[in-house]
């Protein structure tokens, strides 16, 4: 027993199952996976080897691994409607990774969303790779409606002619227009590459558009609004397929974690039931009525509200940081993450934002009644910020809150 044999790593996992069950999660590319995504990904499968890919591996012993891949890839095909799909990424990143390496030479010209206005580290930022390998042309949000200014990258695309358009953010709460994003990328003859890791459970089941089967090739995470393992997919057209998974393996990766593999299979599986199409429906009207509660307590949203799980706070009408209200709010049990805003004169790791999501807190349970309940948590902890004995009660009425909606 892992209590005995090594109790400090099980300690730590003991205190935080804890704070999961009594703390309310509001970070929105977290979520709680089913026993059965944790049944098989804490399996014998992690003993296994399988370099390659089904029939053509490098190490004995797969034909049961095989199976499992098969059924992760189909089901992969069958749900977001894709022509082929690679379930061996590791993660969201090693997976865009791979879709540079495999259609767009090093030094040539990408364009993606700045960081700053919600992209991702991957979509051009100098600090990673993608900003360090590949000449990166930025699109971002209006300055008044803090929405993609498509005309803006209609020119940019025109002026630049990139080899590829990537669209998708960690920090945008609108939907997107892919149709207009896939006739840009038509015009100037550029890869069409979205990268839905946080919107791909609402894409399958058509809350908001799924770009798979007309873009030229999409990622995206398996966690997230999926509510799967910590793994990755990549979908793209037939004629894509070969490249693609030559820059997953051997390119980039080694052997596939196959016990992730098949808690991918089982997470998709699950995404395929009606009960998951409620899920999703849920998660958006409680993003919409977080969304909406806030700005009745006077806190400024990020575009006015929110189309899909997550919002964006813009604090600097509060007095507060984003790093100050996330270290705030965990001395009261509500999990949060600071965030720059679109135009933010702060730092990153002191930026005026905070981003606030709904995946996990639908997981439990919990509708409109309770986000209404958690957004005035939130005021009430920011309003009395220095207040030692509000502070206690607030943490208090928060653990008694997830004592009602238990995971695990």
């Amino acid at each position: 027993m892992l209590k005995d044999s090594d109790s400090e790593i099980y300690s730590a996992m003991q205190k935080e199952l804890h704070r999961q069950k009594y703390s309310l999660e509001l970070i929105p590319s977290e979520n709680y996976v089913s026993t059965e995504v944790m049944e098989a990904m804490g399996s014998w499968l992690t003993n296994k080897y399988s370099e390659g890919y089904p029939g053509k591996r490098y190490y004995g012993g797969n034909e049961f691994i095989d199976i499992i891949e098969t059924i992760a890839i189909e089901r992969a095909k069958k749900l977001f409607k894709a022509e082929h799909a690679n379930v061996q990424p590791y993660s969201g990143s090693p997976a865009n990774q791979a879709i540079y390496a495999a259609l767009v030479p090093i030094g040539e010209k990408v364009m993606g969303m700045d960081l700053a206005h919600g992209g991702h580290l991957t979509h051009g930022s100098p600090v990673n790779f993608s900003g360090k390998w590949y000449k990166m042309i930025t699109y971002g949000v209006d300055k008044e409606t803090e929405l993609i200014d498509y005309d803006l990258m209609l020119k940019k695309a025109r002026e630049e002619k990139p080899k590829m358009i990537i669209v998708g953010a960690t920090a945008y709460p609108r939907k997107y227009d892919f149709r207009r994003i896939k006739e840009i990328c038509d015009e100037v003859s550029a890869y069409a590459f979205a990268d839905i890791a946080h919107i791909a459970g609402l894409c399958v089941t058509e809350i908001h558009e799924n770009p798979v089967p007309y873009f030229d090739v999409v990622s995206t995470t398996t966690h997230k609004t999926l509510r799967g393992p910590r793994g990755a997919i990549i979908m793209c057209k037939t004629q894509y397929a070969q490249a693609i998974d030559k820059a997953v393996f051997p390119g980039l990766q080694g052997g596939p974690h196959d016990h992730t593999t098949a808690a991918i299979a089982v997470a998709l599986k699950e995404a395929s039931l009606p009960s998951f199409k409620e899920y999703t429906k849920q998660i958006v009207k409680n993003a919409q009525t977080l969304a909406q509660v806030l700005m009745d307590y006077g806190f400024r949203l990020v575009s006015g509200g929110t189309d899909n799980h997550l919002l964006l706070l813009d604090l600097q009408n509060k007095n507060i940081t984003g790093k100050e209200a996330q270290v705030l709010l965990d001395s009261v049990s509500i999990t949060t993450n600071m965030n720059t805003i679109p135009y933010d004169l702060r730092k990153p790791f002191n930026p005026s934002g905070l981003r606030l999501g709904t995946p996990a807190l639908t997981s439990r349970g919990m509708k409109e009644s309770e986000m209404k309940e958690i957004a005035g948590f939130i005021h009430k902890a920011i309003e009395n910020r220095n207040d030692e004995e509000i502070k206690r009660k607030i943490k208090e009425e928060v653990e008694t809150l997830c004592q009602n909606f238990m995971i695990y």
